[in-house]
């Protein structure tokens, strides 16, 4: 029986440098099947309306950067509702995966996203975007580096930023095992999925990063299924 008092540190398999091209194609589709079947794309979107309600006009164009963004999906998700409530944004996708950007670009749906093969550190903008964010991206990472990431997304947005990411409990960890050992076909999925759960965070674990980060004013949410969504508006800093 797992623990999950502490974080788990163990590297995920997508994490490699070696994993082949087809099986991450594979894992990514995936991924957009669990976001859009558990609830992830309208966590997301719930982020984005978080953060500009009473801030901008609706008819204002909004520029929005995922990192970490792999395969686009919650980027395509936000292109979706955005057409649907007729709102304007631009929107750029950052991953330092080069076969997962790969992946994004040549998917039809994802046409009109801006896709970008980088280290989101590296990156520069000329113009900051409006909003940065980042979908199960975050429990990839150490506290230190977690740290630097809050702050940097905060230093290189206007509005703010939010985070989805996984809730570390046993109940999610048991569930998302057993669903991905019965329906998925990817061995990279049903490795890493309960891996990153127990990779994933506790609320005073977020408290402690924002914290360190200098970040006293957010909003730390609990989401079905045994996500968080942490929104950090830049007006109340």
């Amino acid at each position: 029986m797992p623990s999950f008092k502490k974080r788990s540190y163990q590297s995920e398999l997508l994490d490699r440098p070696d994993i082949p091209f087809e099986d991450i194609k594979r894992n990514m589709q995936e991924l957009d099947f669990i976001n859009r079947k558990l609830g992830g794309h309208e966590i997301t979107l719930d982020g984005v309306v978080a953060l500009i309600k009473n801030q901008m006009a609706f008819n204002s164009k909004l520029k929005i950067v995922e990192i970490g963004c792999g395969g686009g999906d919650n980027l395509r998700a936000i292109k979706q509702w955005a057409q649907h409530v007729h709102f304007d944004v631009s929107l750029e996708g950052i991953d330092i995966n080069y076969d997962c950007i790969a992946y994004a670009k040549e998917q039809k749906r994802n046409s009109g996203i801006e896709f970008i093969h980088s280290d989101y550190k590296e990156v520069s903008f000329q113009n900051k975007p409006d909003i940065i964010f980042s979908s199960l991206f975050c429990h990839h990472f150490i506290e230190e580096e977690l740290i630097f990431m809050m702050k940097w997304m905060k230093q290189n947005s206007q509005l703010g930023f939010f985070i989805n990411d996984l809730h570390r409990h046993p109940l999610a960890y048991h569930s998302i095992k057993i669903l991905t050992k019965l329906f998925s076909r990817s061995y990279l999925v049903k490795n890493d999925a309960p891996l990153s759960v127990k990779r994933g965070f506790k609320r005073k674990e977020w408290n402690f990063i924002l914290s360190k980060a200098g970040i006293a004013n957010f909003n730390c949410q609990w989401r079905w299924a045994f996500r968080w969504l942490i929104t950090c508006s830049n007006a109340n800093q």
